[in-house]
């Protein structure tokens, strides 16, 4: 009976040892993820600065289902006719308050101009975002 008792230990010893190496070496082939730069003029919150930031880094135009907005391109706000302004209300109403960001930067490529009240509420959303996830940034430094 002892006998079978140790017998029993030799064995779980063995596959424990086995179960060891084999974790080890899993670990060590695990791909060690990518290091990315952080340019020095970044805030450390490197995913607000680009989706929340309102200064374009290129030339694409990305659109929000707007291209009728195009029309818009070179008229003034007080020029704009109510249901031209109203265009405008309703891409902006139906945007999700991330995709805000982007919108103003397409918009300011598009040459459009904003209605003031229109322009305000987008810069108050842009602000809110920012400042909320820099909070949630510092938190979980």
């Amino acid at each position: 009976m002892n006998w079978i008792l140790f017998a029993v230990a030799v064995v779980l010893v063995v596959l424990l040892s086995l179960a060891g190496i084999y974790i080890r070496k899993a670990n060590k082939e695990a791909p060690v993820p990518e290091k990315k730069e952080i340019p020095d003029d970044c805030c450390g919150a490197h995913a607000v600065c680009e989706r929340d930031s309102l200064l374009t880094k290129t030339n694409e135009i990305i659109y929000f289902d707007d291209e009728e907005l195009d029309s818009l391109a070179g008229i003034a706000p007080e020029d704009m006719t109510q249901t031209q302004q109203k265009m405008i209300e309703d891409v902006f109403f139906t945007l999700r308050e991330q995709d805000v960001a982007g919108w103003i930067r397409s918009i300011q490529l598009r040459n459009i101009t904003l209605p003031d009240d229109i322009r305000e509420q987008a810069l108050f959303i842009v602000s809110e975002r920012r400042t909320s996830r820099l909070e949630n940034f510092n938190k979980h430094e």
